[in-house]
């Protein structure tokens, strides 16, 4: 895994990344975003896109927020690599630390 988005996405999901990202590996859970460590390619295209500056480099992640990219391996070892996040569409659910967060964690 190279790239992690992590909590400024919470409940914003601008999804600029979504459009930059060149092998659709960016997925919609219902309160974030999830890149597939297995389908990404390392571009960094997704990062300087961001306006809410939450996609890191994975080794760049601030301490408190490294269980991201846990989260996102658990998001994905449930759902598979399912091929591309455009034919998948939204996903309906998050990682169970996600759906913990405070509802008006980027209010």
């Amino acid at each position: 895994m190279a790239y992690v988005i992590a909590e400024p996405c919470v409940d914003v999901k601008d999804k600029a990344c979504v459009d930059e990202c060149p092998v659709d590996c960016i997925y919609e859970g219902q309160r974030t975003l999830y890149i597939n460590p297995n389908e990404c390619v390392d571009c960094g295209a997704c990062e300087p896109v961001c306006p809410t500056e939450a996609i890191f480099y994975e080794d760049d992640l601030p301490e408190d927020w490294t269980w991201y990219k846990d989260a996102a391996v658990s998001f994905f070892a449930e759902v598979g690599d399912l091929g591309g996040a455009t034919a998948a569409g939204p996903i309906g659910h998050d990682e169970p630390r996600v759906v913990a967060l405070p509802a008006d964690i980027n209010a």
